[in-house]
């Protein structure tokens, strides 16, 4: 017995049903993995890049790191469109000082900022001869070697000269959390600043190259960003995954 062979119409119908099932699921993989992409940016760990030194020598100019989104909970700016929903934020735990966290600049709530928190809401800080006061108490401050970094053809801001430059660092502790920070310029005016009361729901940030840096020790008509409100909180930087600074490589895979 012999199977009549399916007419050519028949054929093409087959074909074009089979293309079109094969066209269907890559668009279900890519809007899959699109989703993914955008719920894992929202609420798990953002991609950013540093474009300044401001942070040196903890992240310059050229490192890139993962910002974790949860450990604040999530916010109108944890959303890559910053969604307009109720201000405040939803779940997660309060900052601590110390942190390294990245941040929208209240300058016009649209450029990504990043500092180390300082100050909370109720603290009183001031800088004084170039050191931290929180409520009333100096930040222990030690000086340690200092760092040396290429000229690159400009002036050094402090001392050295030919091709390097050479700027003291120093050792600071807050809470129990040590890091490093710099002092590019002796006598800056932001090494003394008036005192402050954080407000509530509002952060006190700095960079840690206290005199390459517009923070909080500077208002906003002064260049600075004020102080920082929680709803513009981002999230806290979590580990440095690439370098294209000089000497970059020595910061991967670490967390700020």
């Amino acid at each position: 017995m012999s199977t009549a062979s399916p007419s050519p119409r028949d054929a093409h119908k087959a074909l074009a049903a089979r293309q079109f099932a094969a066209i269907s699921g890559g668009f279900r993989l890519i809007a899959t993995a699109v989703g993914l992409a955008i719920v894992l940016r929202t609420l798990v760990l953002e991609p950013f890049n540093i474009p300044s030194d401001s942070m040196l020598p903890t992240l310059a100019s050229g490192d890139y790191l993962l910002v974790a989104k949860w450990p604040y909970g999530f916010g109108r700016y944890s959303a890559p469109l910053a969604l307009p929903w109720a201000e405040g934020r939803l779940g997660g735990n309060a900052p601590r000082r110390g942190d390294v966290v990245v941040f929208k600049t209240p300058r016009d709530n649209r450029t990504d900022f990043i500092k180390r928190l300082v100050g909370l809401p109720g603290d009183r800080v001031r800088m004084t001869g170039g050191q931290l006061e929180i409520n009333g108490v100096l930040v222990p401050k030690v000086r340690s070697d200092d760092l040396v970094i290429p000229a690159d053809g400009t002036p050094c801001r402090r001392s050295g000269g030919g091709p390097r430059c050479r700027y003291p660092r120093f050792v600071e502790t807050i809470d129990g959390r040590h890091y490093v920070v710099l002092d590019e310029i002796a006598g800056d005016p932001r090494d003394d600043t008036p005192l402050v009361t954080v407000p509530p729901a509002h952060y006190f940030v700095v960079g840690d190259n206290r005199d390459d840096s517009a923070d909080s020790r500077l208002s906003i008509a002064e260049g600075g960003v004020g102080m920082v409100p929680a709803a513009n909180l981002i999230g806290r930087a979590q580990i440095v995954f690439f370098s294209t600074a000089p000497g970059g490589a020595a910061r991967i895979g670490t967390r700020p």
